[in-house]
């Protein structure tokens, strides 16, 4: 179920890139075809201007305002972003794509290349219709959209966790907005008999038993109305639905604990609601961003490196008996394990499980200090990023056996595994490396996790050559 709903929401999300193609691009074009019937001066200024230089500045055109929409979020197709609200956020965005299109055309000059003409009035004309032709577009892409959210596609399930009154204002307001795409499955109570009809709706189980029937339900969103709860039972239902990689939301009511820096405030149809900071790499696009980065930079530091590497494999063999490399099972991504690839740096006679190294650890050899030092043991681990089992930046896997502790022990651990493990981290550049607080480290994780981007990627990278060429942050 959930891997059609993200085929549909690809599919839906293509289709609103092209109607924003085609309307800028629409524009673009039309506002030209008018500015040489109404102005012949102008028309003469455009007669010796090649077709390669109408290509460029299209392209330009289209990378500019590609680049603006994704960075505002407008292919996200957020539920319940009124029609207004959209509105503006398209006037902001196309004035700041317009704006890097003329910035940049600007500059064709420093490239042995003419610009192409533009006035004053092509440039009001084709700005406003752009704006209109992209909204235009929107609200009809909008329409379709509501029609085959009322015809059953591209529908939420969602489990509504209480059954008293937030749980029920919540039920009904949903079903007042059929258009929404929200389709309630059933609820979670403790107060309520399991089977139980609660307006029509069922009750499936207890709290204790969220995950299962997330799992049952083929639910995509859990809604937590419940009052009266402590923190700690409100943090508990939180992890039980994050670790089914489920959106969460929480009715007021039940907003206690989570932290300004977790939750965005949003509403279905005047509802308020807090949500729970979504994975930012839910997305196809953004998880498209991130694997581009992941195999450019691993070819370019395999390239690179490799005579290195090779050096490095020769003085292994050479100081000590024993494979080049050693390979131990880690966890990743959705709590999958795999095996990643390092330098061996300890003697093969050393314990493999359960044990960090330590500073001045007796079982790294002499070469493997060195190693650790500069971090050269992990460059093998570009060869799991090209696999696909891992990823440049992320955070740093671990053994099952600690996992398995950790993930009993520490509220949300499980989350930092809803992106792929990490060569670097955001905790490891901030000094959490090696025996330090796994609390304080998980905390580092879920903020990446949370609040991803592909320039947070870009700056941990090279905040991470910096550390090493100068020293900081060194590992042991």
């Amino acid at each position: 179920m959930r891997q059609r709903s993200w085929v549909v929401r690809t599919l839906l999300i293509l289709a609103l890139i092209a109607c924003d193609s085609l309307a800028l691009n629409g524009a673009f074009v039309g506002v030209y075809l008018w500015a040489v019937r109404a102005d012949a001066e102008f028309a003469a200024s455009l007669a010796t201007v090649g077709s390669t230089t109408w290509l460029i500045t299209l392209l330009i055109m289209n990378v500019s305002m590609a680049v603006a929409f994704v960075g505002s979020s407008l292919y996200s197709l957020r539920r319940g972003v009124s029609r207004v609200d959209e509105f503006f956020k398209v006037i902001v965005t196309v004035s700041l794509g317009t704006f890097a299109t003329l910035i940049i055309n600007a500059m064709q000059p420093q490239f042995g290349r003419d610009p192409l003409p533009w006035n004053e009035q092509v440039l009001v004309s084709g700005w406003i219709g752009a704006v209109a032709g992209v909204v235009a577009l929107r609200w009809a892409h909008r329409s379709v959209l509501t029609a085959l959210r009322r015809r059953g596609i591209d529908v939420r399930r969602v489990i509504i966790v209480g059954t008293r009154d937030p749980g029920r204002v919540v039920l009904n307001t949903i079903r007042r907005q059929p258009e929404m795409g929200y389709h309630v499955v059933g609820f979670i109570s403790n107060s309520t008999p399991v089977g139980t009809l609660v307006e029509g709706v069922p009750v499936l189980g207890k709290p204790a038993a969220l995950g299962r029937v997330i799992r049952a339900a083929q639910a995509d969103e859990v809604i937590i109305a419940v009052s009266g709860r402590t923190p700690a039972e409100v943090l508990d239902l939180v992890t039980l639905a994050e670790d089914e990689s489920v959106e969460i939301k929480l009715y007021p009511d039940a907003f206690q604990l989570i932290t300004n820096n977790d939750i965005s405030i949003g509403d279905v149809s005047g509802l308020p609601l807090i949500g729970i900071r979504n994975v930012a790499l839910d997305s196809p696009i953004n998880r498209a961003l991130k694997r581009t980065l992941d195999l450019v930079v691993a070819i370019l530091v395999l390239t690179l490196s490799s005579p290195v590497m090779l050096l490095i494999a020769l003085l292994i063999k050479f100081e000590s008996r024993g494979p080049v490399f050693f390979v131990q099972e880690r966890v990743g991504l959705d709590g999958k394990p795999f095996p990643t690839f390092k330098f061996r740096t300890m003697r093969v006679d050393a314990p493999l499980i359960g044990n960090w190294t330590t500073k001045d650890d007796p079982r790294v050899t002499t070469l493997g200090r060195f190693l650790r030092r500069y971090s050269l043991d992990e460059l093998p681990q570009f060869i799991n990023v090209i696999r696909g089992e891992m990823s440049v930046v992320g955070p740093r896997p671990e053994q099952p056996v600690w996992v398995e502790r950790f993930s009993q022990s520490i509220p949300r651990y499980m989350r930092r595994h809803k992106q792929k493990a990490g060569i670097t981290g955001w905790a490891q550049v901030n000094g959490l490396r090696g025996d330090t607080s796994i609390e304080e480290r998980t905390r580092y994780d879920l903020y990446y996790v949370e609040n991803w981007s592909l320039l947070f990627d870009i700056k941990i990278i090279i905040k991470t050559v910096v550390d090493i060429l100068s020293g900081k942050n060194r590992g042991y």
